[in-house]
């Protein structure tokens, strides 16, 4: 095996979010898919027939395949932790959706079975990935525009209308927006500011009995020396902060006219949890195909970060400068691997030659902060912590 030669991947779950990674790993020299597991034998055949390899119905299985190097779990946030530990002690690096776990406690464990297996791990892919986030996080980083001293991250979606299983609208096993999306917004700003988060005091919104889960927050982060971040998300698909960000949606691709309402609308055509649950399933692999390419970056709302000499504003296409006596704007333009950056990054820490920021203790120190929103939601006041 050559360092030149791209990763073997197995991939962990073909759901939703191995639906959205798929364009890039088509296309993507860094790595190729070798093997899945998936309990579903229709995404096992559909697999096999586009990318051959290995298709396992388990874990297990996928651990012992020699064939694999590397996994990307793609399954339910609560599966996460057994999955990492099979995987782990099989030998292979992981590549683990966000959020790392739901509990700290399978934070921690993931993080210990990594480390005792020699394994790398990289929590992804996230929007701290994203083509334009890691622009201004490499301009903010050069010093030129001063410390950064306030972020501001906004986002209104549809997010709690979309299918969903049960457990995806019950808070304890990761449900709602909180471990879902606010780990994008936690990711993105952490990033941006290059420094310990050190406290958090937010409010959540749990306003729908027929969604019993949250729904959207506001948080406020501080970090060393003075600076913070301020994260408000919506998911209840009323107002759409994609109209901010150009007319794009978050993955890249321009938003059609006449959607607004659509998932709401889906939904009016199911009654039970059983049928909503299959509505989902039709959107998995083997069901539906993946977007095409998008023509512009990926992103995660509307992000504005306020230096000493400028205000850094993150958009689909690049990276608006609104300086202290002129604006300029700096071009991110869109990979046909729109999640590049990650399985770049995957590859170079496999290969030895690299390793992000996102690590597993990135993973565990992003999801301490999401816990900490629903701890000063639920008893009110500043959370300090203590993973950073």
């Amino acid at each position: 095996m050559s360092i030149s030669d791209p990763v073997r991947l197995g991939v962990a779950g073909l759901g939703r979010g191995f639906m959205l990674t798929l364009p890039s790993l088509r296309v993507d020299p860094h790595v190729t898919l070798v093997a899945c597991a998936a309990p579903r034998e229709e995404s096992r055949q559909a697999f096999l027939e586009e990318f051959g390899g290995n298709a396992h119905a388990s874990i297990e299985a996928l651990a012992a395949d020699p064939a694999v190097e590397a996994v990307y779990i793609a399954t339910p946030h609560q599966m996460h932790r057994e999955h990492a530990e099979i995987l782990a002690a099989g030998g292979k690096h992981i590549l683990v959706e966000k959020p790392l776990a739901v509990s700290m406690e399978d934070a921690d464990a993931i993080v210990e079975a990594a480390r005792r297996a020699g394994v790398h791990l990289i929590t992804g892919p996230s929007h701290s990935f994203d083509q334009t986030v890691l622009k201004a996080a490499e301009m903010i980083a050069s010093g030129v525009y001063g410390e950064p001293r306030m972020v501001h991250a906004t986002n209104y979606t549809d997010f709690l209308y979309r299918p969903r299983r049960p457990e995806e609208l019950d808070t304890a096993q990761g449900g709602g927006v909180i471990f879902s999306q606010a780990v994008h917004q936690i990711d993105v700003v952490r990033l941006l500011m290059g420094k310990r988060a050190m406290q958090v005091v937010a409010m959540t919104g749990n306003w729908d009995p027929d969604r019993p889960t949250e729904g959207a927050y506001s948080a406020l982060v501080s970090f060393e020396g003075g600076a913070f971040a301020s994260l408000t998300y919506s998911g209840y698909a009323h107002y759409d902060s994609d109209v901010l960000m150009n007319g794009v949606s978050e993955l890249g691709q321009p938003k059609p006219e006449g959607t607004y309402g659509k998932e709401r609308r889906a939904l009016q055509s199911v009654s039970t949890p059983e049928e909503e649950a299959l509505m989902k399933s039709g959107r998995t692999y083997g069901a539906v195909d993946a977007p095409p390419p998008a023509p512009h970056s990926e992103h995660f709302g509307p992000i504005i970060v306020s230096c000493d000499r400028a205000d850094l504003r993150l958009t689909p296409d690049g990276v608006e400068v609104w300086g202290d006596l002129e604006k300029s704007f700096v071009p991110t333009p869109a990979d046909p691997s729109p999640r590049a950056p990650v399985l770049k990054a995957l590859y170079n820490t496999v290969r030895g030659t690299g390793a992000p920021q996102q690590t597993d203790a990135w993973g565990r120190a992003s999801l301490e902060i999401c816990h900490a929103i629903l701890q000063s939601a639920d008893e009110g006041g500043f959370v300090t912590l203590e993973y950073q």
